[in-house]
């Protein structure tokens, strides 16, 4: 609920999928989440369709608030990060998803360190590596900030454990089912006050999604 040039960075998001045709959407919503509803309601006046999934007695780890929200999911489904502005060709991601037919797919971006420590190695179509601590040779990607998801590789997250996306994505790396897909596009993020002025900066340069 950022407020950036007058819109809360969320509206900025919704707006941005709304452009590529992404209207359901299921916000995963935790502290003060109610503040977000209040906002967006059931998304009709942003042209989309918004579901909630709570975390009511605790906080989940990322990858366990996507269980926590697994009867509101299509079978395929993109996750994003609450924090990032990401650029991208979603239909034409979904089409690769398809067509190599495994459970989930990570965009990754050729970093080389430059926006943020990189943390994938590329293998093929395969994520051989994905870790937030380890440096191995060959780790020049960075994990975009999207991904795609079959439902059913949620069996994979046992109920009642808080478990990370990265826990979970080394466990399809490991049984091979997390496919590559490489994006030019650089992503921009706003967890940093420097990433923050640099939305702002993007969004004055016109180069933006403002539909609503």
């Amino acid at each position: 609920m950022i407020p950036v040039q007058g819109k809360p960075f969320l509206e900025h998001q919704i707006n941005l999928l709304e452009h590529y045709g992404i209207t359901d959407i299921v916000i995963c919503v935790g502290y003060l989440g109610e503040k977000i509803k209040e906002y967006f309601g059931d998304g009709r006046k942003f042209g989309v369709n918004i579901k909630y999934s709570e975390e009511r007695e605790r906080l989940l780890g990322t990858a366990s608030a996507i269980k926590n929200a697994e009867d509101l999911l299509e079978d395929v489904f993109f996750i994003t990060y609450g924090d990032a502005y990401l650029i991208l060709d979603y239909p034409s991601t979904m089409d690769y998803f398809l067509k190599l037919d495994k459970l989930g797919l990570m965009v990754v971006y050729k970093n080389f360190d430059r926006y943020d420590r990189s943390n994938v190695v590329v293998e093929g179509n395969f994520v051989r590596v994905y870790s937030k601590k380890e440096r191995v040779p060959g780790m020049v990607y960075i994990d975009f900030g999207v991904s795609l998801l079959r439902k059913k590789s949620l069996n994979l997250i046992p109920k009642g454990k808080v478990i990370d996306l990265e826990e979970f994505y080394q466990k399809l790396i490991r049984r091979k089912e997390l496919l590559a897909f490489e994006t030019p596009q650089r992503f921009h993020e706003i967890g940093s006050q420097s990433g923050l002025e640099e939305f702002k900066k993007l969004i004055l340069s016109g180069q933006i999604c403002t539909f609503t």
